[in-house]
């Protein structure tokens, strides 16, 4: 399965969607009855590429954050991250264009297998949610159901920047994103620093 969903990947980079199955299993060096013992059709094995690729992005998100020892600062790391592909190269525009479009194709006839292969960012939010929580940071929230929201607000942000027209960077949305959910999460305003130069009243 790791090489047929990898050679989709190396197909989907090349030329979109638009392979073939004969396509597919001259890239990955295989028979076609091999595929078809792993996988029912090709929308089957667009959903294992996005979960296979949200899975890896995760993994690559925590590796990257595992240094800074504030959840709300890994997690604003995690939103910057998703939606940094938002970029102005057009080879980003194409690859968030893609994405977009075939989930919502893979969404309207599999919607939970969608929701499974999504699942992954969600609990990654939820589970830096609950730190947060138990330090102090954040006020009382249902920290899963948060994380299901973060998720759907990131992807719905995505999708819609990849196509609509904007004059901000990606990172200046990745802001704006992670402000409302801060708001959102009831964020616990740190203590004031004095004004230099000013006395003990």
């Amino acid at each position: 399965m790791t090489v047929i969903v990898d050679a989709a990947k190396r197909l989907i980079a090349s030329r979109g969607s638009s392979f073939t199955t004969q396509d597919l299993v001259k890239e990955a060096g295989i028979a076609m009855q091999t595929f078809y013992r792993h996988f029912p059709g090709k929308d089957q094995l667009m959903l294992a590429v996005i979960e296979d690729v949200i899975s890896g992005q995760v993994v690559r998100y925590q590796e990257s954050a595992a240094g800074e020892p504030d959840p709300l600062a890994r997690m604003r790391r995690y939103i910057e991250a998703a939606l940094h592909s938002l970029g102005s190269e057009d080879g980003a525009v194409r690859g968030a264009r893609f994405i977009t479009a075939e989930h919502w194709r893979l969404y309207q006839l599999y919607p939970d297998e969608v929701d499974h292969a999504t699942r992954p960012f969600a609990d990654l939010v939820a589970g830096e949610l609950e730190a947060a929580q138990a330090g102090g940071l954040i006020g009382p929230i249902d920290t899963a159901q948060t994380g299901e929201l973060v998720n759907l607000l990131v992807r719905a942000v995505f999708h819609h920047y990849a196509f609509a027209t904007r004059k901000e960077s990606s990172a200046e949305v990745a802001a704006r994103v992670w402000a409302f959910c801060l708001g959102g999460f009831g964020a616990v305003a740190p203590p004031a620093t004095p004004l230099a130069g000013k006395g003990a009243e």
